[in-house]
C-alpha cells in the first residue's frame, strides 16, 4: 500500500499533460483558423506582422506541437505563446478595425 502513491502520481501527471496538450492544440488551431479567415490588408493597419507571417508562425508551431505530442516542449510552449498573443492582441486589434463586426 505504501507504493501506490508514486504510481498514482504518474497517472495524474499523464492526465495533466494530456489536458495541457489539448488546450495547446485548441488555442493554436483557433488562432490559425482565425488568421486564415481575416482580410490581408487589416494586419498592416494595426501594425503587426502580415497575414502570411502569422499563418506561418501558427501553422509551424501547431505542426511541431502535433509532432512532439507534448505541450511542455519548447515548441509547444512557443506555440501556446504565439496562439495566445494572436488571440489576445492581434484578434482584438482586427476586431477594432472592423468595428466589431463578425462572429469572431
Amino acid at each position: 500500500m505504501a507504493y501506490a502513491a508514486p504510481l498514482f502520481a504518474f497517472e495524474v501527471r499523464y492526465v495533466i499533460e494530456l489536458l495541457l496538450l489539448v488546450f495547446a492544440l485548441i488555442v493554436q488551431a483557433v488562432a490559425l483558423v482565425h488568421a486564415i479567415t481575416q482580410r490581408s490588408d487589416a494586419f498592416p493597419a494595426i501594425g503587426t506582422l502580415p497575414k502570411g507571417g502569422w499563418i506561418a508562425i501558427l501553422a509551424v508551431t501547431l505542426l511541431l506541437t502535433l509532432v512532439t505530442r507534448t505541450s511542455l516542449s519548447i515548441f509547444g510552449l512557443i506555440g501556446i505563446a504565439a496562439g495566445l498573443i494572436y488571440l489576445l492582441d492581434v484578434r482584438v486589434g482586427l476586431k477594432d478595425i472592423s468595428d466589431g463586426k463578425g462572429f469572431w
